[in-house]
C-alpha cells in the first residue's frame, strides 16, 4: 500500500480551513474527497486545482446537518475509492453576535444539530468504515474544535463555544472508545484564523479588530491549522490519540 492510495474525506472542504486541509492532504499523498453543502462551484474549483497539480480528488455534496446526506456522502466516497483512511470533521457554523438572553430556539437547534450532532453522525460513519471491529483497517479522525471552547466567547456566541466544548469532550471519549480498533481520534483548536467564517457571522472585520490583543499580534492562517491537522492524521502521530492541539497563537 502506498500513501497515494490513502483516502481523506474533509467535511466543509470547499473553503477556508477545510480547503487548506484538502490541498495539504493531496500534497501528502491522499486521494481527497471534498465535501460541500451548497457551494458546488467552490468545491469543483478546488478539485480542479488539486487535479491540475497531479492529485486525485472529487467533490461530494452533503449537508452535515442532515443525517441522510451524511450517509449518502460516506457511501459516495466509498463507492468512488473503496476505502477511507482519514477523516476530518471540519464543517460547522457560527451565527451573528448575540448574548444568550437574545438567542432563540431555532438558532440553538441549528447550531447544535450542525456542529455537534452532525460531527457525531459523521464520526459514526467513519468508524463503521475504519474500525477493525467492523472489518476495517484502521484510520485517523481529526475534529476541528475552537479556542472558543475554553474561552467561552462571552458577548459574541456562547452557543458556538458550547458546541465546540462538546467537540472537545467527544474527541476524548471517542478516542478511548476506538483505541483498540485501529483508530486514532484527535482535535485541533484554532484561534483567530483569517478566513471568511467571521464574515458569515456578521463580523467581517473581526480579525483586524482583535489581532492586536493576541499574544502573537496576528491572526493565524488556514494553512497553519491544516499543518497541525495533517500531522495528527499522519504516522508521525502514531501514539497520539485523545489529544487537543491548540493552534491559537498563544491565545
Amino acid at each position: 500500500m502506498t500513501d497515494k492510495q490513502k483516502v481523506l474525506l474533509v467535511t466543509g472542504g470547499s473553503r477556508g480551513i477545510g480547503a487548506a486541509i484538502c490541498r495539504l492532504g493531496s500534497k501528502a499523498g491522499y486521494r481527497v474527497a471534498v465535501n460541500y453543502a451548497a457551494n458546488k462551484d467552490a468545491a469543483d474549483a478546488l478539485v480542479a486545482e488539486i487535479q491540475a497539480a497531479g492529485g486525485d480528488a472529487l467533490a461530494v455534496k452533503g449537508d452535515v446537518g442532515v443525517e441522510a446526506d451524511i450517509v449518502a456522502m460516506f457511501g459516495a466516497v466509498y463507492r468512488a475509492y473503496g476505502r477511507l483512511d482519514a477523516f476530518v470533521n471540519n464543517a460547522g457554523i457560527v451565527d451573528v453576535k448575540a448574548r444568550v438572553d437574545e438567542m432563540d430556539f431555532s438558532r440553538l437547534e441549528r447550531m447544535m444539530r450542525i456542529n455537534v450532532v452532525g460531527s457525531f453522525l459523521c464520526a459514526r460513519e467513519a468508524v463503521k468504515r475504519m474500525s477493525t471491529r467492523h472489518g476495517g483497517k484502521g484510520g485517523a479522525i481529526v475534529n476541528i474544535s475552537s479556542a472558543a471552547a475554553v474561552l467561552g466567547a462571552a458577548d459574541n456566541y456562547v452557543d458556538y463555544a458550547a458546541s465546540k466544548g462538546a467537540i472537545d469532550t467527544f474527541t476524548i471519549g471517542l478516542a478511548r472508545e476506538v483505541a483498540l480498533e485501529g483508530i486514532r481520534v484527535n482535535a485541533v483548536r484554532p484561534g483567530i484564523i483569517d478566513t471568511d467564517i467571521h464574515a458569515s457571522g456578521g463580523q467581517p472585520d473581526r480579525v483586524a479588530l482583535i489581532q492586536d490583543t493576541l499574544p502573537m499580534k496576528r491572526a493565524g492562517t488556514a494553512d497553519e491549522v491544516a499543518g497541525a491537522v495533517l500531522y495528527l492524521l499522519s504516522d508521525a502521530a502514531s501514539y497520539t490519540t485523545g489529544a487537543i492541539l491548540n493552534v491559537s497563537g498563544g491565545r
